[in-house]
């Protein structure tokens, strides 16, 4: 097959190479990844590439070198004059997952950096910058000067990427979206440590969440993503644990995005639902140690009222009113338990897709959220209950929404006669 004119590859020839199960080379990877950032490789032969991946997987030499070239296509920031260690933390996605709100600025308190780029809920998975935007005036879009700036004086930033950083991840995400190709393993691990590399962040603590309402449902497989993303992140410098963290049960009270983000505040008041709680103080430990803080104990900070002060100063520092109130939503229905007894399970992925339902989520990029909607959990798994107390709220701006929601959301609670053994939050570290 003859080469594009001036490339000194044929995408077909790559592609065939892992199409039969054989071995990239650098040079293979490095010219692949660039040539479809900047479109000398059409969306077709990459979505075969993509799904040729899939099918064949990657050697860890592969995905390291696949890595290297996502962060090549674009800018590395360098935060080496911020005046304090940098450390981030990434979540694999899940249901009423808000820690990062909770998380960064307690973690800037203790002495920290926290340079965290975020992203928006896609499907039943909520996003934190969809949450922070239900604060009036919050902008989540900064220049580099102004994420630098922030960084700096407050210790903490939560925004979106810029388009400057790992812009083939960004193309490539949008393709695998689209072509099923979503659930490669080394295709996830080099998108998520790609961008953290490119943040200039010095270390990272990766929450990798199983269960029914995380991307990954079986433990086995969330095992075997966290620990090539452990591989990569410490083969490029960047000091990297993970903790594998059940997402089998919603986190907390709240899923939504307005109703989160009070959640997150309760949390930072001192306050909050003690799973939430835990697995914030777990990160932020494992953060502060990676920082070469791990003397200093996060819980003083939510006690004494130091990683409040640090959050309204990162809602301020973004355009945001941290005193303002927040959206509430004009509609409500309830779900009701029909039995005596104690609450055994509330199931992850039927109550996001409800939350999603009803205005919580999006189907796609480009759609619209409703800040206040979202689904609001008054038992959890432990809770005793009498016939007719209220197990679920479902809210919504629209009251058109409520009934598929109520249908998704049918069974979600399961009541028994007595709780079974509760496994922890936090199943393993990898490091």
């Amino acid at each position: 097959m003859s080469r594009r004119s001036g490339e000194p590859f044929a995408a077909v020839d790559v592609i065939r190479v892992k199409r039969d199960g054989n071995v990239l080379s650098d040079q293979q990877i490095d010219w692949v990844v660039d040539a479809y950032t900047r479109g000398a490789v059409a969306d077709e032969q990459m979505a075969a590439l993509a799904m040729a991946i899939l099918l064949r997987g990657m050697t860890p030499g592969e995905t390291a070198r696949w890595t290297r070239a996502m962060v090549a296509s674009g800018t590395r920031l360098d935060l080496s004059d911020i005046g304090r260690p940098t450390v981030d933390k990434h979540s694999t996605g899940g249901v009423g997952d808000k820690i990062t709100l909770p998380l960064t600025p307690l973690v800037a308190a203790c002495g920290a950096g926290v340079p965290q780029l975020s992203g928006r809920g896609l499907g039943h998975t909520g996003g934190t910058l969809d949450k922070l935007e239900t604060i009036p005036g919050f902008r989540a879009g900064l220049s580099g000067a102004e994420f630098a700036s922030q960084l700096r004086s407050v210790g903490a930033v939560i925004c979106a990427a810029g388009d400057d950083l790992a812009p083939a991840d960004r193309k490539l995400y949008a393709l695998r979206d689209v072509t099923a190709t979503v659930e490669s393993i080394p295709l996830i691990a080099s998108s998520i440590i790609s961008k953290k590399i490119a943040e200039g962040t010095s270390a990272l603590v990766l929450d990798v969440k199983f269960g029914s309402g995380a991307f990954l449902r079986q433990f086995a497989d969330a095992r075997d993503l966290a620990s090539v993303m452990v591989e990569l992140g410490t083969a490029h410098g960047v000091a990297t644990v993970a903790l594998l963290t059940d997402m089998n049960t919603p986190l907390g009270h709240a899923v939504g995005n307005s109703i989160e983000v009070t959640e997150s505040i309760e949390v930072l008041a001192g306050g909050g639902p003690a799973d939430v709680v835990a697995l914030t103080l777990a990160l932020a430990r494992q953060m502060l140690d990676l920082a070469g803080l791990g003397d200093v104990d996060p819980a003083d900070a939510l006690r004494d009222g130091r990683a409040m002060d640090r959050w309204r100063a990162l809602v301020r520092g973004q355009g945001g009113d941290p005193a303002a109130p927040l959206p509430v939503a004009a509609e409500t229905e309830v779900v009701r338990a029909d039995r005596d007894g104690v609450v055994t399970a509330v199931d992850a992925y039927r109550v996001g897709v409800a939350a999603w339902q009803l205005g919580a989520g999006r189907a796609r990029k480009e759609d619209p959220v409703s800040a206040a909607a979202g689904v609001r959990l008054r038992r959890r798994p432990g809770d005793p209950v009498r016939a007719g107390d209220v197990l679920l709220e479902l809210l919504a701006d629209d009251a058109a929404r409520i009934p598929a929601a109520q249908e998704t959301i049918r069974g979600a609670a399961t009541i028994g006669d007595s709780l079974q053994e509760t496994l922890p939050l936090v199943r393993e570290r990898i490091a």
